[in-house]
């Protein structure tokens, strides 16, 4: 039609210069679509005019002026229009049309034009599409708008092939540079536009160098985002890569050019999509996978397609005729699961994982039948990594366990293909802690069942492996280790699996360096108790995989200096005695050093640990002679440490073979070491580096070597004479010190390493206070009473050294039990002085203390280095921690350390007998208290545990004059409490300092005051324990440092008296509260946290032997176990136990009644179930120690409790408490009884509470006086309530009466007489009851209700037992496993007192042996095995359904009973050819006609006469217009469509989707849907010009796609709803 009229009208207006300016537009203005396209119909209308033949109407000269102004067209207003559009920001819908109408009219133009122009625009475009910029400047398109413009250009550049292979190259380039936004839209349509246009070779050439890019791309950048761009355009260009026949003969030169199948890379690049971390890759990468199968099949071609192809490249895809069957159904699985996987659900993904077994077990038997295989194990792995990337954790362990339990790994050739996975992806998923978590039916403590798996496969993979792979396989996993951060717990258990390995010699001096990384850098900041486990099992691998032949003794002991000696290797411990027999056992076995072989000639010389010492000790101490310059830098110490290390070793592995005497072998290794120290004093020409070495060993040495002196005898006997040396010639190196001049560098290395050597020695030889006489006289009068004129560094180091010897002199004494002499007594009063001499005379004028907090002077100048500094440090005694060079320039920090190790002192002095005096007076505490005060204001808050050691005398001795000094108490004890706060995140200086804080501010002393003392300073420390419960809820052990500290102050000093009063017992009483909040403490944990504790009780229980340090008792337990074995200590015979017990009972029964009368409701294992569990726990516990008044004012309470809603656990201790008070105190059975006449409103449900009760009839019916009453009295109350309206109480009645009705059965004897008239009924009832509950889940539940543990095994007197109180019950009533407390946990902090009315543990076995479980229990149907494609739905492979051929274009034309009706139409097109349900075409159908859709495109019109289409459309079909597309055609029609201006929007999730929330949708939107399993094919992805997603909330993933559909139609509408008046639209 648009022909016709065309030619008309040029018939009949031949003036087309005037045409020509009529239908154009300034090049300044921004024409009508509807312009644009009138001037495209004019300009194809002159083509056959134009063309030249002996009919055309134009001379050559009229024809040359029209393309002159053709081309003019092109130049001065498509271009410029370009521009514009390319400048406009965020572009729109008027820019996509535009932009397509511009292109057609520049696609007409061109092939009318000169055969030069197409090539000059096109030369003069495709710079743009190297640009990445979003808003390219005037004169410039945009990368978006120049792909449209090249595309037009293309079908005209075919003749020139250089330009068609420059554009090529820069959409090959488009789609390395670009933005990730821009890909699909340019170089898809760029690249698709290119092939279309080629034909025969070119075309070839063209699919090989897309192809070839592409690969070589992939090889040289392995990257997701190259896998991600390369697999779109391979999709893209699937239509033309992946044709029928396109597989050469076997004679071809190049078999491999045209065909992917053959290219290595390219299944490299689908395997990478497969396990992509963006589901949109691997979508596409399965779509091509899929077609490479089916092409295969129907070709029935060899894939390679000879064993010379096989031989040259590695194969990943092969493909036999003969074999097609097999092949097929291998991969069918295989697309299967990884579709199945998508869904990230377990329930969903579980029934398929057999699959993967059926995929392992084809790939090994067709390798085993054929030797090579047809299926690479690569594709398995790919299964493993896409469970190992999904989001759900439970998919995640669900694969780790399959992988752990793949019995094909036993045969070396897969073992070695996994190898590189294992050592790779496997071990990068091990890392997620929340792996590790204990499995349902494993109890606290146990190994978690990954970790033991993992065990028994790294052991079975490395036997598989080849035995000359098997070195390098385990050095790439240590490396693993080190090359990243790995949390405690992954790293702990893999750590713990290899060194499960068999002993084999596999690791070298490489093996060693990556182990000394991971020590090094992975676990500096682990949890100290996991890193020592670690740090054990580290070794105990490299001594059970080492090649000792490979390795030298250095390297060696090198390696063992990352070993720290207070976490793991310790002296005495298992792992040191471990190190000591394999030294022992491989000695001489070691590679000899280089040196050695050098030095003596002989290479083969074997070398022994005893030569290797001897020779270090040796060279170690060979220095070069004194050049007579001062030298100020220490020696390294660490070559110290290793020697010591060595030497200690040889000395226990020696003392072990031969059974000799410690001290002589230490004598014979030492003796070098000893004759320098001994010539230190003597010889003036000994050179002070080598003084200075021998010195930093003796000192490691002294370090290292803590053990039993029981065992260390010998060693003393070479301590004695060193330590009369270092103290001599310590003494001499503090008199060199005068006022005149500073001592000489050698004097001022001397002291301070004299000074540490002697606190060694003092610690380990149990120092007399024999050596304050000359040791402290000296250093108080030539150091600490000398005062400089000028402060230099030497001077203050030297006082600052002469503190710190005394603070640790001072530390000693305190530990010494032994009376002071006369001399020292002088000394210590002359030390007393100092420090307590005032400021002024007067004492009332309260003024500071003269010498308290004294400061060091900064000196003026640093004339002195870092070494004197480091010899201070070095007598700081921090013995066990390396001294950071950073620390070593901060001059404030000595100076903080100066002032520390004063209040060292003064916290000595102060608690002296012999000194104290001066100390005691009023004034005179009150001023040092102030001082402390201070002290806490300017030291740091890690160095503030020696002020609050002297607050700890303090506080209690000023507590006389409180009135007079409580507000400096109250601030005193403030302070403190906010410097522990603030020391929250330093774990090292934290809990000495909170145990320091507690033990000060809650002192016993403290603690005894009355309420009517001192209320603000109580009022204070109130407040402190509600802080520290809450501090404790983000830091697990803070309560349980409280909780123990005044436990043991508390703790009774006598129980066999009841007269006598204990006054730091009846302080308890003003802190109940505390005793109470421990009995209930426990917060409920987060899933991370709960794994460190269970992993911190395996390592406890498992490895108490190896890990040197424990938990610090940091378990949030030890409050409860704390409290409950104080409880276990009071007497009932006591008057104050007594009453202390019935208050707590009455504080926990309130806390219980506070939590049921509250609105809250509470669900299982949520914290007030908890806290009325545990505090019914304690109430049960305490029950034998309750006087028989006090359990009768208590007996109401508890039947209260008894109707009040609980859960399964505190319902059963409730039940169990009535029942021992009936057993004990059997008068209250009226009071029992009475409970069954309350309102049964009231009662309701809870009644089974009471009739549970009865079901124990017979435990407390001995005890009655009238039986026959009470059992006819019993079986009454029971008869109502069997014929109860609800199903439990019946349940709970019935129960009770066939347990009582036998007991009075078994009962013979007058004591029963009147019972007989009841036999008959009760008989008849209890049938009856029988036959109601025999069918169906009601005789499940009668079953199952007798069955259990509270019903059947459980015997409320027999066992009656810590055990059974706090654990079994716990563990059987469900509770959650962090509230099941394990019996050997009472006896860690203060020893459980049990007697025979409680003993810690159950006799009886039978409820230890019980699972938990329910009797209301839903029932759980078995899962039959299905037929094959039974329980997973299969996946339609959409290229495969045979479509017509229908044409590209099809007219939509809408029925004219919708426009007779005056429908309104929107601009909403709605394609739904991919979905293949009538049902949910039908409700689409209704959907779209309800909301205004402009039409509906269907894959078939014949879904509207299906009837199941008609029962959810009812008739909306009618009013809606419907198209038929086949989705053959779809890409074309999204093509066509694009171009008219509309926005492809698709319902998928992507990387880059939108959400439906956010999303603005055009006017002109198509929403193309996807197939109801597959979604939206990898081949139209592409298309999509948005994807959006519907945000979801919910665990199930995907929605039904009518449902998708609905939400996004009417989205739409209500977004467009504004702008028309719809009248009627809404529906009412």
């Amino acid at each position: 039609m648009h022909s016709v009229l065309i030619n008309a009208f040029l018939s009949s207006s031949p003036d087309y210069e005037r045409l020509f300016e009529s239908l154009s537009w300034s090049s300044e203005s921004w024409p009508d679509k509807e312009r644009i396209e009138a001037l495209t119909a004019f300009i194809e209308g002159l083509g056959p005019a134009l063309a030249e033949s002996d009919t055309a109407p134009f001379t050559a000269a009229k024809r040359r002026c029209i393309q002159d102004q053709i081309e003019s067209v092109i130049v001065t207003r498509c271009l410029p229009l370009l521009w514009r559009i390319s400048a406009e920001s965020g572009g729109g819908a008027r820019c996509r049309e535009t932009t397509a109408a511009v292109c057609r009219l520049v696609s007409a133009c061109v092939p009318l034009c000169d055969e030069a122009v197409p090539g000059r625009m096109a030369l003069s475009v495709l710079p743009a599409l190297q640009s990445e910029e979003d808003s390219p400047g005037p004169g410039r398109l945009s990368a978006e708008v120049a792909s449209e413009v090249m595309a037009a250009l293309i079908p005209s550049l075919s003749a020139d092939e250089q330009l068609t292979l420059t554009t090529l190259s820069s959409a090959l380039s488009c789609i390395k540079t670009l933005p990730d936004a821009l890909i699909s839209k340019i170089t898809v349509r760029l690249l698709m536009t290119l092939l279309n246009s080629s034909r025969g070779a070119r075309l070839k050439t063209i699919v090989r160098s897309v192809l070839d890019d592409l690969c070589s791309w992939h090889a040289s950048h392995r990257t997701p985002v190259v896998a991600e761009r390369a697999l779109l355009c391979l999709t893209a260009l699937s239509g033309h890569l992946l044709t029928p026949n396109s597989v050469p003969s076997a004679s071809s030169a190049s078999p491999c050019e045209h065909d992917p199948r053959l290219s290595l890379q390219f299944w490299r690049i689908v395997q990478d999509g497969l396990t992509h971390r963006d589901s949109v890759p691997r979508k596409r990468a399965l779509y091509l996978l899929k077609r490479c199968v089916a092409l295969s099949e129907e070709e029935g071609l060899d894939c390679p397609p000879s064993p010379s192809v096989e031989g040259k490249y590695e194969t990943l895809f092969k493909w036999a005729p003969n074999k097609s069957k097999l092949l097929r159904e291998f991969w069918e699985d295989y697309a299967l699961v990884m579709e199945t996987l998508e869904e990230n659900q377990i329930h969903v993904v579980r029934p398929v994982l057999n699959r993967i077994d059926t995929l392992i077990q084809t790939t090994v038997d067709d390798s085993q039948a054929s030797g090579q295989g047809l299926f690479h194990p690569s594709w398995l792995l790919c299964v493993y990594q896409r469970m190992f990337h999904s989001e759900n954790k439970s998919l995640m362990r669900e694969g780790v366990c399959h992988l752990l339990e793949l019995r094909v790994l036993q045969q070396p050739a897969f073992a070695l293909a996994f190898s590189q996975f294992i050592v790779g992806p496997f071990m990068d998923v091990l890392s997620e802690s929340s792996l590790f978590h204990r499995s349902i039916g494993q109890s606290v403590g146990d190994c978690p069942e990954l970790a033991a798996k993992l065990q028994v496969f790294m052991a079975t993979f490395f036997s598989s492996l080849p035995q000359e792979q098997r070195g390098r396989v385990l050095l790439q996993l240590i490396e693993q280790l080190g090359c990243k951060h790995w949390c405690a717990v992954p790293l702990l258990f893999i750590s713990q699996a290899i060194s499960k390995l068999p002993p084999s010699p596999l690791l070298g001096i490489e093996g060693l360096t990556a182990l000394r990384e991971v020590l090094r850098c992975t676990m500096i900041t682990h949890q100290i108790q996991l890193r020592g486990a670690a740090q054990c099992f580290l070794l105990n691998s490299a001594l059970c995989l080492t090649d000792v032949s490979a390795v030298t003794l250095d390297d060696v002991f090198s390696f063992l200096m990352h070993f720290r000696a207070d976490e793991s290797l310790c002296r005495g411990s298992h792992i040191w005695n471990q190190l000591c027999a394999w030294l022992s056992e491989n000695e001489g076995n070691f590679k000899p050093r280089a040196v050695d072989s050098i030095s003596t000639g002989a290479a083969t010389k074997k070398e022994t640990v005893r030569g290797y010492v001897q020779g270090e000790i040796y060279t170690y101490l060979q220095v070069p002679a004194s050049t007579g310059k001062s030298e100020v830098m220490l020696p390294d110490f660490r070559e110290a440490d290793k020697l010591a290390r060595a030497v200690l070793l040889c000395v226990d592995m020696e003392n072990s073979q031969l059974g000799s005497e410690i001290g002589n072998t230490v004598e014979s290794l030492l003796s070098p070491l000893l004759d320098t120290l001994n010539r230190v004093s003597t010889n003036i020409y000994l050179p002070l580096r080598k003084s200075d070495k021998s010195l930093q060993l003796m000192l490691r040495l002294l370090q290292l070597g803590k053990i039993p002196r029981c065992q260390g005898a010998g060693e003393e006997r070479v301590a004695d004479p060193l330590q009369e040396f270092v103290l001599r010639r310590l003494c001499g190196e503090l008199q060199e010190v005068n006022g005149k001049s500073p001592s000489s560098s050698v004097s001022q290395h001397a002291l301070a390493l004299m000074c540490a050597c002697a606190v060694q020695i003092f610690k380990y030889q149990s120092l007399s206070r024999n050596f304050m006489n000359p040791f402290g006289g000296l250093i108080i009068q030539r150091c600490l009473f000398f005062h400089y004129q000028v402060p230099s560094v030497a001077k203050q180091v030297v006082r600052a050294v002469a503190m710190a010897s005394l603070a640790t002199v001072c530390g000693l004494m305190e530990q010494e039990v032994t009376d002071m002499r006369s001399e020292t007594i002088s000394v210590l009063k002359l030390v007393t002085d100092y420090f307590y001499s005032p400021l002024s005379s007067s004492l009332h004028s309260q003024t500071l203390l003269g010498n308290f907090n004294k400061r060091l002077l900064k000196p003026q100048a640093v004339d002195c280095s870092r070494g004197l500094i480091r010899n201070m440090c070095l007598s700081s005694f921090n013995s066990d921690v390396e001294v950071q060079s950073a620390l070593l320039q901060d001059w404030g920090r000595i100076a903080a350390n100066f002032m520390r190790d004063q209040w060292i002192c003064l916290s000595f002095l102060i608690k002296a007998t012999a000194t104290a005096e001066v100390s005691k007076v009023p004034e005179t505490l009150r001023a040092a208290l102030s001082c402390s005060v201070e002290a806490l204001a300017l030291l740091p808050s890690d160095l503030v545990l020696p002020v609050l050691t002297f607050m700890k005398t303090t506080l209690p001795q000023v507590r006389h004059s409180l009135t007079q000094s409580e507000a400096l108490c109250v601030e005193a004890v403030r302070l403190s409490w906010e410097l522990v706060q603030g020391l929250n995140t330093n774990a090292h200086d934290f809990w000495p300092a909170l145990r320091g804080f507690i033990s000060m501010a809650f002192d016993h002393k403290l603690l005894e005051m009355t309420h009517t003392q001192a209320l603000t300073f109580k009022a204070t420390l109130k407040q402190i324990v509600i802080e520290l419960k809450e501090l404790s809820q983000s830091k697990s052990g803070v309560f349980g440092v409280l909780v123990q500290h005044c436990c043991q102050t508390w703790l009774p000093t006598d129980r066999g008296s009841s007269d006598q009063t204990d006054t730091g017992f009846s302080s308890v009483f003003s802190h109940v509260n505390i005793l109470a909040e421990a009995c209930v403490y426990g917060p409920v944990f987060r899933r991370d946290q709960r794994l460190i504790q269970d992993v911190q009780i395996y390592v406890e229980q498992e490895f108490a032997d190896s890990v040197v340090l424990t938990s610090d008792n940091r378990d949030d337990q030890l409050p409860r176990t704390c409290v409950l074995a104080f409880l276990s200590h009071l007497d009932p015979s006591n008057l104050q136990h007594q009453k202390l017990i019935e208050e707590l009972v009455m504080a926990l029964l309130k806390k219980d009644n506070d939590i049921s009368k509250s609105k809250v409701r509470y669900y299982s294992n949520s914290l007030q179930h908890r806290v009325k569990n545990r505090a019914w726990q304690t109430v049960l516990l305490l029950l034998p120690k309750l006087r028989e008044e006090f359990v009768t004012t208590l007996l109401n309470r508890v039947f209260e409790a008894g109707f009040c809603s609980n859960q399964a656990s505190v319902k059963y201790l409730i039940e169990w408490m009535m029942i021992l008070i009936l057993v004990h105190y059997p008068q209250h059975m009226d009071s029992f009884w009475a409970c069954f006449s309350m309102d049964h409103e009231k009662t309701k449900t809870s009644i089974c509470t009471f009739l549970s009760v009865l079901v124990h009839f017979s435990v407390f019916i001995p005890n009655l006086e009238d039986k026959a009453a009470q059992l006819r009295k019993a079986l009454d109350i029971i008869l109502q309530w069997c014929f109860n309206h609800n199903f439990s109480v019946r349940l709970y009645a019935l129960l009770a009466l066939k347990r009582v009705w036998g007991l009075a059965q078994d009962w013979t004897g007058q004591e029963v007489v009147g019972l007989e008239g009841l036999a008959a009924v009760i008989n008849a009832c209890l049938n009856q009851a029988e036959a109601m509950q025999s069918t169906g889940n009601a005789n499940k539940n009668w079953i199952r209700i007798q069955e259990h543990f509270f019903f059947g095994a459980f015997h409320p007197i027999r066992d009656y037992s810590v055990e059974t109180i706090f654990y079994t019950f716990p563990s059987l009533s469900e509770l959650a496993d962090e509230e099941w407390i394990l019996p050997w946990k009472f006896e860690k902090p203060l020893c459980f007192s049990a007697s025979p009315s409680c003993p810690l543990r159950n006799a009886a076995p039978d409820l230890s042996q019980l699972q938990p479980g329910d009797w209301i229990q839903q029932d759980k149907s078995e899962q039959d095995k299905e037929e094959r494609w039974a329980e997973v739905q299969k996946k339609i492979t959409p290229w495969r359904l045979e479509i017509q051929e229908q044409e590209p274009e099809l007219q939509l034309v809408p029925p004219q009973r919708a426009v007779r009706m005056g429908k309104l139409h929107g601009s909403l097109l709605v394609v739904a050819s991919l979905i293949d349900k009538s049902t949910n075409l039908g409700g689409l159908c209704r959907t779209c006609e309800i909301f205004g859709a402009s039409a509906l495109v269907l894959d078939s019109l014949r879904h509207v006469s299906d009837k199941h289409f008609q029962s959810l459309s009812v008739s909306s079909e009618l009013w809606l217009p419907l198209l038929e597309v086949k989705p053959v055609e779809l890409t074309d029609f999204l093509q066509v469509k694009k171009n008219e201006g509309y926005c492809i929007v698709g319902v998928e999730q992507t990387a880059n989707s939108r959400s439906l929330q956010d999303y603005q949708f055009p006017e002109k939107t198509l929403l193309l849907l996807g197939n109801e399993r597959e979604g939206i094919p990898a081949n139209l992805l592409q298309m999509l010009d948005v994807c959006v997603e519907i945000p979801q909330q919910g665990v199930i993933r995907s929605l039904n796609v009518h449902v998708s559909a609905a939400l996004l139609i009417w989205e739409y509408t209500r977004q467009h709803l504004t702008s028309v008046d719809h009248g009627d639209f809404f529906l009412r």
